[in-house]
């Protein structure tokens, strides 16, 4: 029953919330200059920057696109920028939004990367990534809280996160089945009618409820944009250039040079994780390692963690380390071209194929799920699903700090349970200094960012010349 709170009228002014093209680039400049820590920081970025700094989209919609984004496969984060620069400036916006998103990512990676195939391991730069791994540590963790704050607003969310943190954590439940899940609980919970599973948009109301409604929404509760309504042959039209544009160059590169090409290999291989990649970068880590290494035999073994930790220490989303992985494979094997050449174009084509779907997905299925916002079992199971998101998020965070702050992780098998066992002899004193420094800093004294990224990756760099750090 789509938009039963608002009026059924349509405008087709782009300024109708009267938010400027030109500013809305500045804004998603500086929230891609922001992008660091993963998905959960990079959300908190744009929550706290649209939602509470701008006041540009209100909570209750923030929520109800973040929750689609998560039920997509790839970046959820960078497809939630795609979905509001689409609500603010139609298409045009959602494409400068996503873009903007990923490309100080691109270009950052695209550097090391160069670095990486050409000088190998450099030990000022491994100080450099040494202090920032640390400190990304602590902006997920603070993220995690943050996201949780919002989406965690009762015990039953609260108690599905920790469900779905103990299935995946304890039991390595893949995530579709987390997610399968928690939509169901949330569709009986609806129809059992448990106040619990209502939406936290319609509990709690927009983020500043005594404010004015944001921008996106006072617009909207006038008049809604045309393209914002469901249309048949404007969801045709979307489906067959989006397709094109994704897969035209896989086709191109089959009809050129072949199946047995390492771009076309490339393109093959990228699609299809495009279509897969639900639960983000580390969800696809351990697959796409397995086929880089072993049966592409792309990177060595120990080279993707190097490329995650490039990803993770760099702007943009972690699945960006699959244009590592494509650069590598292509340098590796560059035929009759320049290997950084090679290398250059694999990369590309790697994030050009991972990244082309993202805006396929939200530009065809934004006008549907913005008409379902009024759906109270669609809106319970959204709500279900996004605290299930929060527990996967949390073990994401747990992984991330094992493997930061412990040279060797085992794993236990006991119970049907596997158990990350971190080696305590292992453990890095630096890496846990550096990462409470970073805690301390954010939390206990409100430092941005921005300035505990820069302190903590000048202290790696500090350590190495000390000759703390190797």
């Amino acid at each position: 029953m789509p938009y039963t709170s608002i009026a059924e009228t349509v405008t087709p002014s782009p300024e109708l919330h009267g938010i400027s093209f030109r500013e809305a680039v500045k804004v998603w400049l500086r929230v891609a200059a922001l992008s660091f820590g993963g998905p959960a920081g990079q959300i908190a970025v744009m929550h706290r920057i649209l939602v509470e700094e701008k006041r540009w989209i209100g909570e209750t919609r923030f929520l109800h696109a973040l929750n689609y984004c998560m039920l997509l496969p790839g970046p959820e984060a960078q497809q939630l920028a795609v979905y509001i620069g689409w609500l603010l400036h139609r298409m045009p916006g959602g494409l400068v939004a996503g873009t903007l998103f990923v490309l100080p990512g691109v270009v950052a990676l695209m550097a090391l990367s160069w670095l990486y195939a050409g000088f190998g391991e450099v030990g000022v730069v491994k100080a450099l990534f040494f202090g920032l791994t640390a400190a990304v540590l602590a902006v997920v963790l603070e993220a995690v809280i943050r996201v949780g704050k919002r989406a965690l607003r009762n015990r039953t969310m609260v108690a599905l996160a920790a469900l779905a943190f103990i299935g995946i954590f304890f039991f390595a439940v893949p995530f579709p089945i987390i997610i399968v899940a928690a939509a169901l609980l949330g569709f009986a919970g609806n129809a059992m009618g448990i106040a619990a599973f209502r939406p936290a948009a319609a509990r709690a109301g927009a983020a500043g409820s005594d404010e004015a409604p944001a921008a996106i929404d006072a617009a909207f509760a006038r008049a809604i944009p045309e393209h914002v309504q469901p249309s048949t042959r404007r969801a045709i039209k979307v489906s067959a250039i989006g397709l094109t544009l994704w897969l035209g160059p896989l086709v191109a590169l089959l009809l050129t040079l072949g199946p047995g090409n390492v771009f076309t290999t490339i393109a093959v291989f990228f699609s299809e994780m495009a279509v897969v990649t639900f639960g983000g970068a580390y969800a696809v880590l351990a697959y796409v390692a397995q086929e880089a290494v072993q049966s592409y035999h792309w990177l060595a073994p120990g080279e993707m963690l190097a490329g995650l930790g490039m990803a993770e220490t760099t702007p943009g989303p972690l699945i960006m380390v699959l244009q590592f992985v494509g650069f590598m494979a292509a340098f590796r094997h560059p035929g009759p071209l320049d290997p950084m050449l090679a290398g250059t174009l694999g990369g590309l084509l790697a994030t050009w194929v991972t990244f082309a779907p993202c805006f396929v997905w939200i530009f065809l299925g934004g006008p549907y799920i913005e008409a379902l916002r009024g759906n109270k079992a669609l809106g319970a199971a959204l709500s279900a699903i996004t605290a299930a998101v929060v527990g996967v998020i949390l073990n994401l965070a747990i992984w991330f700090a094992l493997h930061t702050l412990f040279g060797q992780v085992d794993e236990k098998h006991a119970y049907r349970m596997v158990l990350q066992v971190p080696v305590l002899a292992s453990l890095n004193i630096a890496a846990l200094v550096l990462a409470l420094a970073a805690l301390l800093a954010l939390f206990r004294f409100k430092v941005g960012m921005i300035p505990t990224l820069l302190g903590c990756s000048a202290a790696g760099i500090v350590l190495y010349f000390a000759g703390v750090t190797s």
